[in-house]
C-alpha cells in the first residue's frame, strides 16, 4: 500500500529500535522519511541501509528543532508527519518515588516531555503551511498504570499523553487540519529494552532470563509486542484513513492494560518501549 505517497515524515530517535522500524514502515508506504538522532554514526548507517535521510538532532535543543524543520521544508518542500519517538528510560536503580534523584527526573523530562513539546511546537506552523499534518507522540503503557519501579519515566509518559490531547484540541479548534495522537506500547524487545533488562537483573541479582520472562508474560497474550506492531499503528495514524482521529490514545500491548486482571504487575521493564 502507498497510503503515504507524497507525504514527508520526520521520525526522531530513528537510528535504531522502535524509531527505525517506524521510519522503515512509513517509507515502505510511500513517504519521504527523515530520521534524526543524537547518535550520528548509527543514524547515518541506518539511513544509508534503508534509503532514508538522516539529520543529527538533540530533541532538547530548541534552536535545532527550528533548523531541522526548516531544512526539511527547504529540501523536501513540506512536513506532513512528525513521529516524536525519541526518549530515554534512565538507570534501573534509584527509581522509586522515594529515591529518584532530581537531576535524573529533570533529564528524563527534558528528553521525554520537553523534546516532544518542542517537536509539536515546531511542526504545527510547518504543517499549517503544508495544508495538513499528523503528529504521533510515542508514549507508553507506563502513562496508564502505576510505575513505582520507573517513577520519572512513567510520569514523563503520562505528561506526553496530556500534551497530545492539548495539541489535538488546539489544532482542531483552529481548523488547521492537523491531528495529534499518542501511541502506548507495552514491552517491545528493542536494544533499549534489553539494556534495561540487563541492568535490572544486576540490581535485583537475578538472571536476565527472569526479567525477560516477566516482560513476556506481563501481557495476557503471553508474548512481546514487536516493533512492527507499533509501526503499523503509526502508519495508520499518519495516513488519510485516520483523517477523523485526533486526541486519542492507541494502546498496543497485547492486552496488558485493558485486559489486566487482579494480579501484581511484573517487576520487569514493563511499558518501556524503545
Amino acid at each position: 500500500m502507498q497510503r503515504l505517497a507524497q507525504k514527508v515524515a520526520l521520525v526522531t530517535g530513528g537510528a535504531s529500535g522502535l524509531g527505525q522500524a517506524i521510519a522503515q514502515r512509513l517509507a515502505s508506504e510511500g513517504a519521504s522519511v527523515v530520521i534524526t538522532d543524537v547518535d550520528r554514526s548509527a543514524g547515518t548507517a541506518t539511513a544509508a541501509a534503508a534509503g532514508l535521510k538522516f539529520m543529527e538532532q538533540d530533541v532538547c535543543d530548541e534552536q535545532r528543532w527550528t533548523q531541522v524543520v526548516g531544512e526539511i521544508e527547504q529540501r523536501l518542500g513540506r512536513l506532513n508527519i512528525l513521529v516524536n519517538n525519541a526518549g530515554i528510560l534512565g538507570p534501573m536503580n534509584a527509581v522509586s518515588p522515594e529515591d529518584t534523584p532530581v537531576d535524573l527526573w529533570r533529564r528524563i523530562f527534558a528528553v521525554n516531555v520537553e523534546g516532544v513539546f518542542l517537536g509539536c511546537r515546531a511542526a504545527i506552523p510547518a504543517m499549517r503551511r503544508a495544508g495538513d499534518g499528523s503528529i504521533i507522540n510515542i508514549s507508553s503503557i507506563a502513562a496508564l498504570r502505576a510505575t513505582p519501579y520507573a517513577t520519572a519515566y512513567g510520569a514523563s509518559k503520562a505528561a506526553v499523553r496530556q500534551l497530545t490531547k492539548s495539541v489535538a484540541q488546539h489544532c482542531a479548534e483552529r481548523k488547521l487540519n492537523i491531528r495529534c495522537n499518542s501511541v502506548h506500547p507495552g514491552d517491545v524487545r528493542t536494544p533499549m529494552w534489553d539494556k534495561a533488562a540487563e541492568e535490572l537483573a544486576r540490581v535485583r541479582q537475578v538472571p536476565v532470563e527472569v526479567i525477560i520472562e516477566e516482560g513476556r508474560t506481563d501481557s495476557p497474550m503471553g508474548e512481546f509486542t514487536l516493533p512492527e506492531d507499533i509501526a503499523a499503528v503509526v502508519a495508520f495514524l499518519a495516513s488519510d484513513e485516520a483523517r477523523h482521529i485526533t486526541g486519542t490514545k492507541m494502546i498496543v500491548d497485547g492486552g496488558t492494560v485493558n485486559c489486566e486482571s487482579y494480579r501484581k504487575p511484573a517487576r520487569g521493564a514493563a511499558g518501556q518501549s524503545r
